[in-house]
């Protein structure tokens, strides 16, 4: 035998013999295999799952840079000059701003598509696209004369950490979608998550659209399709996602409060959101002239209104808990003249707990105290009106374990809390597992122009974002 046919000879049977091991090893479990894949805790032959998540965390890198190139960039789409901004659901600005979004979504190479209110969806296909997908996101509209970090962090921020995954290797097994969330400010048409509520199956307020109005007497319908949506008014159902859509859904989000900054926490593991029920309240009186009507023959509106007022802060007290708030946040008095006793007053209360039961009770105390005060003052209560009564949402265990192991691998501190403000995650947590992540802002400041979190702090919550989203894509 010639030495180039024996060396083909000696090629040809390592090869066979290293096949032969390899079979073995697959289908008779190997030990060496096995001890590897103990330890890692993924299938050594798994092509998508073949790194650990410790690996994973080491190497997750964001682009502090592009990313705060990006919220500065946002902000520009705003009806008032910097730093204020001010971003209203379908206006010039916000069509600007959503196709900035839908851009960066597909620089990401996610595959985008838009329903019929302007929910903005970026899809990120995994291994097994037929499995429910996870989702993360938040909103970009902006209340008049706000800051560019709420909602803004949980949109950019969302992409980034799709780039994030992408620039470390990792291929997902449930496909991961970004969410960007129509209005879920009330600035326009007084209804807040709206995109949320309406994704999550609202057909009372898909069907309230048809007649709803702004200020300014346009429609939503009206306003919808000038921003190219609601091409056809019947078919707002058409938002709806069914229950179990999503395998989880994540929102990142700014705190908005003082507690991670003060206790000098880089992640807050939200626990709970407490959810508002909003009352609209009149009284009538008899009116009169300040000067002229002697104090005892007065029915005054006006008093009326703040003994309510006052009512609201005691029987909020009394419930027995910190986690129950209740805010007076309008008070309207007609005529409004100095020299004319109130004849007409209108108050609107926010009541917060997370608690439905709880707060459920708080809100017949003030119910109670506005009859008995209209007696006693004998004013007529012309309305006691609750306009909404949102049950409270509990996040997901499994999903805060996972973002509580994501926070420990990348030694980030942490805390469990609850979010007093609500969120689109309020809305999603009806029809999915549901988790938030809040990040410090400086002084708790949040809409108004002062409102400001560091680069450094949304880059850790982009990253226990991204971990989390590896976590629950592999599930």
């Amino acid at each position: 035998m010639s030495l180039l046919r024996l060396f083909h000879f000696y090629s040809l049977l390592l090869l066979s013999l290293y096949s032969i091991s390899t079979t073995l090893a697959e289908t008779n479990g190997d030990p060496t295999t096995k001890t590897m894949e103990d330890f890692s805790g993924y299938p050594i032959h798994e092509p998508f799952h073949s790194f650990s998540s410790a690996s994973l965390s080491s190497s997750l890198s964001v682009d502090d840079h592009g990313l705060q190139k990006q919220i500065d960039e946002l902000s520009s789409f705003s009806d008032t000059p910097a730093p204020s901004v001010t971003r209203v659901l379908y206006t010039e600005k916000d069509v600007l701003a959503r196709r900035y979004i839908k851009n960066l979504m597909g620089l990401s190479g996610l595959s985008v598509r838009e329903d019929a209110v302007g929910n903005i969806f970026g899809r990120w296909d995994g291994s097994e696209p037929e499995l429910a997908a996870v989702a993360t996101g938040s909103h970009i509209d902006a209340i008049p004369f706000s800051g560019k970090y709420d909602g803004v962090v949980g949109v950019l921020g969302a992409i980034e950490a799709i780039n994030v995954l992408k620039r470390s290797g990792f291929k997902p097994k449930r496909s991961l979608e970004v969410i960007s969330f129509t209005s879920e400010e009330p600035t326009r048409f007084g209804i807040s998550c709206l995109g949320s509520r309406l994704l999550t199956g609202s057909k009372a307020l898909a069907e309230a659209l048809k007649n709803t109005f702004d200020s300014q007497n346009v429609s939503f319908v009206e306003a919808a399709r000038s921003a190219g949506y609601a091409k056809d008014q019947d078919d707002l159902s058409s938002v709806f996602l069914k229950n179990g859509s999503y395998s989880a859904f994540l929102e990142l989000h700014i705190e908005q409060g003082p507690i991670l900054e003060a206790e000098g926490l880089s992640i807050g593991i939200v626990t709970a959101i407490a959810a508002p029920a909003s009352i609209k309240v009149d009284f009538e009186g008899n009116g009169g002239h300040a000067g002229a009507v002697l104090m005892p023959n007065r029915n005054d509106a006006g008093l009326a209104a703040a003994e309510l007022a006052l009512a609201v802060e005691k029987h909020v007290l009394e419930s027995g808990s910190i986690d129950t708030v209740g805010t007076v946040g309008i008070l309207d008095l007609h005529p409004g003249a100095i020299n004319s006793i109130p004849s007409k007053s209108h108050l609107e209360i926010d009541t917060r707990d997370i608690d439905e039961e709880r707060r459920n009770g708080v809100i017949e105390k003030i119910k109670q105290s506005a009859i008995t005060i209209a007696k006693n003052r004998g004013v007529k209560l012309s309305e006691f009106n609750i306009i909404n009564q949102d049950p409270p949402a509990l996040s997901d265990k499994s999903v805060i374990e996972a973002m509580e192991a994501a926070s420990k691998e990348l030694n980030l501190t942490h805390k469990l809390m609850i979010s007093r403000a609500y969120h689109d995650s309020l809305f999603m947590a009806r029809i999915s597992p549901m988790g938030m992540l809040f990040i410090p802002c400086y002084r708790g400041y949040s809409h108004k122009p002062e409102e400001y979190a560091s680069i450094e702090d949304i880059a850790n919550g982009v990253k226990v974002l991204a971990l989390t989203l590896s976590k629950l894509s592999l599930s």
